[in-house]
């Protein structure tokens, strides 16, 4: 911590970090630029700047979903989690492949329902405003612990390529990076954002490919060489390429981490901002395209960044990683900075490499978020209320809820810096998993589900997450809790959707079953719009009948 404190340690080198941060700043230059040239060329109407007037062709789409998937945390914490705990990070990052599959179930009747906000979608089979306040009460729960972690992660990560990995940097570049964000969330339309998002896939993929070729050269193409190596470098050699080493749950038994990957894959499949894009598919079936060549295109995604993770550990090893930032998120950035002699061309060319695909991860990850957030309170608070909004005051309304979204992310990442905030990430994913899968779940496929099932579930499952994240081990009474002096952690378990997942599909049963209304005729009719994406006509009534 001294060395970390005083800013001594530099692993770019004074050789490559001036034209690393001239590459850097020409590169974040030109980006804002195309932004705000996309920007000036979208029409100011809701529709359109939502969800691209639904008009993205699936191949655009596809990559665009797959851009989604290269989030901050994936790039730069689940490679920092291979790195430093093999196996068990192995597995995780596993699971980002793993919830394109249940997204892919739901893909083509969230499109077809016509609708692409959380408070839209609750509004299915509930009327009235709660629904729509409920939906936003979750989306702010989700997407503020999310940007509080990229946030920082992108001031870690920033700090780390300018030369002053120290605190106080490492906050001052968060601000500045989400003052960036900011702007690009107040101007950026979905459509805007994706095509960041497309240009980030393959320069993310090529990065990692020629990080993986060069590592894998240094140890004669062997990768059963690499992978020794990075047993040897770890923190805990015999144990690095075995379950258990994770730290979050290596006490908390076998049934912990299995309730983890679960909770992990429902809750990130189920998003705000993919539902929103999903929502901007031509079709159904595009959307299932879409989704098609996401998965195809992350497949190759994930295990680049597998082997990028290990050969950090076997080129930087795990005492350097640790000695720049304990969660590993500069892995990567420091593979790049070791993987090739100093004072060589390629090393400068491959950091400021690294450099762009960071910044644009943060730039199009945080916007995604902070978008669908900024929708959500526009669309469902706003546009739904008794006075009716002219399409300008909804633009407006969305900009500046961006804005001070973006704000409270910015305060709330430089306020915990110094604090683990990994429970952020766990209590943000356990509550896409207990609120909104179950809800989709019963929305699309119950005939019974109804409006009090959808209150007492989406509520129900987010006042367990609350409390449930409040009393676990990642708050208090382990080495890695936010305070580990502290000791009132009675529940056992690091993630609450062991608990909440489950109790809210049984109060979401519980609370339909016991509610006079019958919602069988209206499932009929919302069927036939979740096969065909059309409205039931009255001869499609009439035949049901």
């Amino acid at each position: 911590m001294d060395i970390l404190s005083s800013g001594a340690l530099d692993p770019i080198g004074a050789d490559a970090r001036r034209p690393v941060i001239v590459a850097f700043l020409v590169f974040i230059g030109v980006a804002l630029l195309w932004l705000f040239t996309l920007a000036t060329a979208e029409e100011e109407t809701p529709e359109k700047l939502y969800v691209a007037d639904r008009s993205l062709a699936p191949l655009f789409n596809g990559f665009a979903l797959a851009g989604e998937q290269i989030s901050v945390v994936t790039l730069l914490a689940v490679s920092g989690g291979v790195a430093l705990f093999g196996y068990d990070g192995f597995a995780y990052a596993l699971d980002g492949l793993l919830m394109l599959g249940v997204l892919l179930l739901l893909a083509q009747k969230i499109r077809n329902s016509g609708r692409y906000t959380l408070g839209e979608l609750f509004s299915l089979r509930a009327s009235g405003p709660g629904p729509r306040i409920a939906g936003t009460a979750v989306t702010l729960a989700i997407t503020i612990p999310l940007l509080v972690i990229q946030l920082r992660a992108a001031g870690v990560s920033t700090a780390l390529l300018i030369g002053f990995p120290s605190d106080g940097a490492q906050v001052l570049c968060t601000v500045l990076m989400g003052c960036l964000v900011a702007c690009f969330a107040a101007v950026a339309g979905l459509r805007g954002n994706g095509f960041m998002h497309v240009a980030k896939v393959p320069l993310a993929l090529g990065a990692l490919a020629v990080l993986t070729l060069l590592a894998l050269k240094k140890f004669d193409w062997d990768p059963g060489s690499l992978l020794s190596a990075s047993a040897a470098n770890s923190m805990a050699p015999d144990a690095y390429l075995k379950p258990g080493l994770w730290p979050y749950t290596a006490s908390l038994g076998a049934f912990n981490t299995f309730g983890n990957h679960i909770v992990f894959i429902l809750g990130t499949a189920v998003m705000p901002h993919l539902i929103l894009r999903v929502g901007a598919s031509r079709s159904g079936r595009a959307a299932r395209r879409s989704m098609t060549i996401a998965t195809g295109l992350v497949g190759i995604f994930i295990p680049l960044l597998i082997t990028t993770g290990f050969a950090s550990a076997a080129v930087v090893g795990a005492a350097g990683i640790l000695s720049v930032d304990d969660a590993g998120q500069s892995s990567s950035i420091l593979l790049a900075s070791e993987v090739v002699g100093d004072g060589s061309t390629g090393r400068v060319v491959l950091i400021t490499l690294m450099a762009c695909v960071v910044f644009l991860t943060v730039l199009t990850t945080v916007t995604s978020v902070t978008f669908a957030a900024a929708v959500a309170f526009a669309r469902d608070v706003l546009a739904s209320g008794k006075r009716h909004r002219t399409n300008a005051e909804e633009m407006r309304a969305l900009r500046v809820a961006a804005v001070v979204l973006c704000v409270v992310g910015l305060s709330l990442a430089a306020a915990v810096h110094r604090y683990p905030t990994e429970f952020l990430v766990t209590f943000s994913i356990s509550v896409a998993a207990s609120c909104v899968f179950p809800a989709l779940i019963y929305s699309f496929f119950w005939h019974r589900f109804n409006r009090r099932g959808l209150l007492w579930s989406v509520y129900g499952g987010l006042l367990l997450c609350t409390v449930l994240t409040v009393f676990s081990p990642i708050v208090s009474g382990t080495e890695f809790a936010l305070w580990p002096t502290a000791s009132f952690d009675w529940y056992p378990y690091q993630t609450p959707g062991l608990v909440s997942v489950p109790a809210a599909f049984v109060l979401g049963w519980l609370g339909s079953v016991t509610s006079p209304k019958n919602s069988e005729h209206e499932f009929q009719l919302l069927q036939h719009r979740f096969l065909t994406g059309e409205a039931a006509g009255s001869h499609a009534a009439e035949s049901r009948r």
